[in-house]
């Protein structure tokens, strides 16, 4: 691929969400790439987010969202004539209330190409009202997933031509195997199991302190590690002291050094038990062949695929995840070969510039007039 597009796009995307996680990374790899390409790139978010932060520290301009159901009308005036002015050729907005809002200015200023990225799998209970949040105000539908993709066009009677699955692209130099490993041995040559997710109820916490508390009874001598910051960290501290995990379960916080962390580990869990795209760390740990065990919700199946890339396990089942971690330390040979081949597949489908090479030729696609 090379760095010049056949166009220069003036990009603009939206994120309503405070949080930092997978969909934010999504958000920033999308303005990061095309801005590398020559492309003129904006955020639209809350100040006080953590992606507005980091647009900041990328060098992309960012707009300012303000909270608040009463400024409703007065944003979306505001966003329309910002939008105008900067006569922007795409917006994409990726989480409910920037959908609508940034999505009714999008259409006032009659913005050429208006997206609309999904990053889980979700249904609406009001079919009707959302259906216009992803027709009437979207040009295009995008997932994270195939899953996802076959859900909305069930949803929404939406057709092949109006919705495209594109994974989120990850940065192989960065994730490669070689390279230094973070410390989390704490003084001990024992595996490290870990789990790396923003610690949100549906992401299986819980599944996994069972899964380590049941292998500690069976006489497994490892570590477990939760990387990442989140609203129930709280609870997931009650739940170590109730299982006495206090010494096998470390959670370390938020960290950025996540490629030095996979090369640590000796299995990565995925053990989400609902909304679930193609889950990122899960991409990036077989960039960095790192073994992978993972949850058969979702977009999960799609990457880890038994006998191929990884292991699954039954969502929610903590015995069974216990019993595929201790089959992933037990059988070195074939998890190696697991490694190999998801490393491979990744080069091959989930690259980050083969990402922007697929959003480019859809941009192509509608505003090649």
């Amino acid at each position: 691929m090379t760095d010049k597009p056949t166009r220069v796009w003036r990009i603009v995307h939206s994120e309503s969400s405070t949080g930092w996680g997978g969909q934010e990374h999504r958000v920033m790899a999308e303005l990061n790439g095309f801005q590398r390409r020559g492309s003129r790139v904006w955020l639209i978010a809350p100040a006080g987010s953590l992606i507005f932060r980091r647009a900041s520290e990328s060098n992309v301009d960012a707009l300012p969202l303000r909270p608040g159901r009463w400024w409703f009308p007065v944003e979306m005036v505001r966003i329309a004539r910002w939008l105008k002015k900067q006569r922007v050729d795409v917006v994409n907005t990726h989480s409910s209330r920037d959908g609508w809002l940034v999505g009714l200015a999008s259409r006032l200023a009659r913005v050429p190409l208006v997206l609309r990225t999904r990053h889980i799998d979700v249904s609406y209970p009001n079919r009707w009202l959302s259906r216009h949040a992803f027709t009437t105000l979207t040009d295009h539908v995008l997932t994270t997933s195939r899953k996802i993709t076959t859900h909305f066009q069930e949803m929404f009677g939406l057709p092949d031509e109006r919705i495209s699955t594109v994974p989120t692209g990850i940065d192989l130099n960065r994730f490669s195997p070689a390279g230094p490993k973070a410390d989390l041995s704490d003084g001990h040559a024992l595996p490290v199991i870990g789990m790396i997710s923003v610690l949100r109820s549906w992401k299986g916490h819980s599944i996994f302190l069972q899964a380590a508390d049941l292998l500690r009874s069976n006489g497994f001598n490892g570590r477990f590690v939760i990387v990442g910051e989140g609203p129930i960290r709280a609870l997931i501290e009650d739940e170590i002291r109730e299982l006495r995990l206090e010494n096998r379960v470390t959670l370390i916080g938020h960290r950025e050094d996540v490629p030095e962390i996979l090369r640590a580990l000796g299995v990565l869990v995925i053990a989400s038990t609902r909304h679930e795209g193609v889950p990122q760390i899960g991409l990036q740990a077989l960039a960095t062949k790192t073994p992978v065990v993972g949850s058969d919700v979702g977009g999960t199946p799609e990457i880890i695929r038994p006998g191929e890339t990884g292991r699954l396990f039954p969502s929610g089942d903590a015995k069974a995840l216990a019993h595929v971690i201790r089959q992933t330390l037990d059988e070195p040979e074939a998890t190696r070969a697991l490694c190999e081949r998801g490393r491979a597949m990744v080069e091959a489908r989930h690259g980050l510039d083969g990402m922007i090479e697929t959003l480019d030729a859809l941009y192509q696609r509608y505003l090649s007039a």
